[in-house]
Parts: structure tokens; sequence; C-alpha cells
């Protein structure tokens, strides 16, 4: 886990919505088909709902399927990937099975996404003023000289100084953080209604990453977006996140508010997370690794419960099959026959 963000104690709060989700997934499962071999099942069975104005953070281990969740939800899956069962709702409009026609019309609008890797994701030959201009006229044919006043108030908007200056930079003439904000001015071109930041602050600096995330917390406020976060870092999540959901090996274990989750943890993956954490009054020493590692998805004889094998509450026959995520009170839901 990174130490990058604040202490894990601090929360952001709850947002406390109780009307229709913007997003609602339900049973979602992804796998990934191989030519003479049996299909990898990456997701199983996620099950996730955003209201617009929250930030929710989804967080797991390397190999957990978050960036295959982010990828499922904007449908840019690759072809060898497959939904082969359950919902995905935007809006209260049902996606799964959608043509790509209406997934192409609903990026960049209604949905949008801010990459890991800003400098691969941008052109590198191209000023990235021009990129932005791009993106928008795309989504909405506009004056050249309207898509570039637009290019330049969005630049401004996420905090870049010298905006007509900076407009005819490559990436390659920006800082990390320079490029990231640019990044995220591309995705918030066509206002979408939920944005999802796939590990946004990777390889930024202390301070380039409060930036980063100031930015996107005043973008949700003013805006009223749903935020999904993707993150391996819980002390970021917990800071910065109204609530947080953990995923391991394709299975959501544990859902709750962040004061929630902090308080009263279910599951004895979230426990040996936070054990693991940098936080106040524990020493370097005192930390503690989740024990055992994710599970190689493509073994044929995968545990009902992927994290059976790395936990000490096992019930002999009892965790042989999967637990439902069941809920329990103020909006917490885990995955667990024998919880904490």
């Amino acid at each position: 886990m990174s130490s990058s963000a604040s202490p894990l104690p601090t929360a952001a709060g709850s947002a406390g919505a109780t009307t229709a989700p913007l997003l609602d997934v339900d049973g979602l499962n992804v796998e990934f088909r191989r030519r003479g071999a049996p299909p990898v099942k990456v997701l199983d069975g996620l099950s996730l709902q955003l209201q617009a104005g929250e930030t929710v953070a989804l967080v797991g281990e390397s190999g957990s399927g978050k960036s295959v969740a982010a990828l499922a939800l904007l449908g840019l899956l690759p072809p060898t990937a497959h939904i082969d069962a359950g919902s995905l709702r935007l809006d209260g409009r049902e996606l799964r099975g959608a043509p790509a026609a209406q997934w192409q019309a609903l990026r960049g609008s209604s949905l949008s996404m801010i990459f890991q890797n800003p400098r691969r994701a941008l052109h590198p030959l191209l000023p990235v003023g021009r990129q932005l201009e791009h993106a928008l006229q795309a989504r909405r044919a506009r004056p050249a000289a309207q898509a570039r006043r637009d290019a330049l108030a969005l630049l401004a908007q996420v905090g870049i100084a010298d905006a007509e200056q900076r407009w005819r930079a490559l990436p390659g003439e920006l800082s990390g953080g320079l490029c990231q904000r640019v990044m995220i001015a591309l995705a918030l071109g066509g206002e979408p209604r939920l944005l999802v930041a796939d590990e946004p602050t990777t390889g930024l600096d202390v301070r380039t990453q409060a930036g980063v995330m100031d930015l996107l917390a005043r973008l949700v406020r003013e805006r009223g977006m749903a935020l999904l976060l993707i993150t391996h870092d819980l002390a970021l999540a917990t800071s910065r996140c109204d609530r947080i959901a953990l995923l391991h090996a394709g299975q959501l274990l544990e859902d709750a508010p962040v004061l929630r989750l902090l308080a009263a943890p279910a599951h004895p993956y979230t426990r040996h997370l936070i054990a693991a954490t940098p936080r106040p009054g524990v020493t370097l020493a005192g930390l503690q690794a989740v024990p055992g590692r994710v599970p190689d998805l493509d073994r044929a004889d995968l545990p009902a419960c992927r994290f059976a094998e790395r936990c000490e509450r096992r019930l002999a026959q009892r965790c042989d099959a999967r637990p439902p995520l069941a809920a329990r009170e103020d909006g917490h839901r885990v995955a667990c026959w024998n919880p904490c």
C-alpha cells in the first residue's frame, strides 16, 4: 500500500443519497476466452452502485480485476473479453449487449475515463491543445475558433496556468502532473455524468497527487457527476471517497461508507488491508502484510470464495460455497460466511 495519501483515519464522509443510482451494476461476469483453453472469469458477479455526486473507490491488489471493471463500464473491453451474465445500467438504461454505436455515443458524453498513464494516452506528436480541440469537435461540431476557445477554457478550468502557452506544448514537454490535468480536461470535454479514474495519481509526486485529487473533488462538487476511483491505495481511498468497494480476484468482498468501513470492517480481507496501510501511530515495523497472494485466475481449481486460501477464518465445508454479498446496516455489504 502506498503511504503517499492522507493518513488512514481521515475520511471524506458520506454522500447519503437515497435516489435511484446513476450507475447500477448487478452480478456482472466478465470472462476472457482463449482458443483451445477454458475461459478465464476475471470478474465474478460484480455488483456496484454509484449515485450522482458520489465518489466511490474500487480498491484491490494488482490482479484483482479493477481495470477490467473500468473498461467494462465504458464498453472498452478487448475482443477476447465477454460479458456472460449480469446487468449494467446507466440512468436506468441497460447497456449490456448495447451496439458499438451506442457505446461510442455515450463515451465522452455520459461516460468518460481518465487513463492510468497520461503520457501513453496522449498523442506524442500533437500539441495538447489540438488534441483537446479534436476531442471537442468529435463530441459536438463547432467552428474552429469556438473549439479553440473551449479548449483553452477547459485547460484553465483544470488549473493549468498560461493555458495559451500550454495549448501549443507537446506531451513530452509537460510534467506528469500537467499531462494528467490535460487528460482530465479531455475527459471533461463532453460534460460526463460518470467519470472513471484509473489510478490517476500513479507515478506522481505527493504534492502533485494531492493537487490532482483536489481538482477531481472540486469538479465532482461543481458538476454533480459521479466519480469511480480505481486504486490499490486504501489510504488514498479513505481520505478522498464517500464509499469503498473492495475487490479481490474478481469478487467484491465488502462495500461500505468510509467511516463505517474504518470503524467496523467485517471481511477478513478488509482488516488485513487496513493493517497493511500506513497510519498515525504505527511504525513501518508495525505494518502487517496481507497473507498469501491473489490466486491465479487461470487455475481450474479456483475456490468458490477466492479469498478462502488466504483466510484464517475459513470454516470447513461452509466456505467451500460462494457467500452472497449480504446487507448489514448503514449501507454496508459483505460477502463472508464468518465475518469479523
